[in-house]
């Protein structure tokens, strides 16, 4: 009797080969505006709201004379390590940058929990301080308001790049403007980021 074995490592082939495939599929590693090409945002940031992973609706003017980076994090991906770099960002930096955290389930559903089990996990495996987030969607019909402003040249001034996996980062400067994409693979404590603080 033969046992189904190659369905699963073919599935198994599968998956891991598509992954492979999103992770090198052509995604920018990192993308700063320049002076030259860079508009003044067409909406404000600072004229956003999100509901935190505790249910308190939070005004984005609270960040105002403050850098801020943006996270779409997840429980289940290969940078869920992110979080301690994070956490580590908020201690070395809370005076200068909010770090806020948005769990989303866009990619290969590694973000499946409620907010209560997502928030439960960062504070006892990673003991999180900064700002989390109810779980929203980062790219298509249900985009969050946040992402829409976040990946439309037309609202922020100049990029128009949506998340290509879990923890890719944005950062807005202390007058609200937009100035650089990272992708997942530059870490929170890079000099990339730390250089822009």
């Amino acid at each position: 009797m033969i046992k189904i074995l190659i369905p699963t490592h073919y599935f198994l082939v599968t998956l891991i080969g598509f992954t492979i495939v999103l992770l090198l599929s052509g995604f920018s590693y990192k993308k700063i505006a320049k002076n030259s090409s860079k508009s003044p945002s067409k909406e404000s940031f600072y004229e956003l709201k999100a509901m935190s992973i505790d249910g308190e609706e939070i005004a984005f003017s609270k960040y105002k004379g403050k850098k801020v980076l943006i996270v779409n994090v997840a429980t289940k991906c290969g940078y869920t390590y992110q979080y301690e770099g994070m956490q580590k960002l908020t201690d070395l930096y809370g005076d200068k940058v909010a770090v806020l955290g948005f769990p989303a389930n866009d990619f290969l559903f590694q973000e499946s929990g409620s907010n209560e089990s997502i928030s439960e996990f960062c504070e006892t495996v990673f003991g999180v301080t900064f700002q989390m987030f109810e779980k929203i969607t980062t790219r298509g019909r249900n985009q969050s308001p946040v992402y829409t402003w976040l990946s439309d040249s037309k609202l922020n001034g100049w990029n128009d790049q949506k998340p290509s996996w879990n923890f890719c980062k944005y950062l807005i400067d202390e007058n609200g403007e937009l100035v650089a994409f990272f992708d997942s693979r530059v870490k929170p404590l890079s000099e990339e980021i730390t250089s822009l603080l």
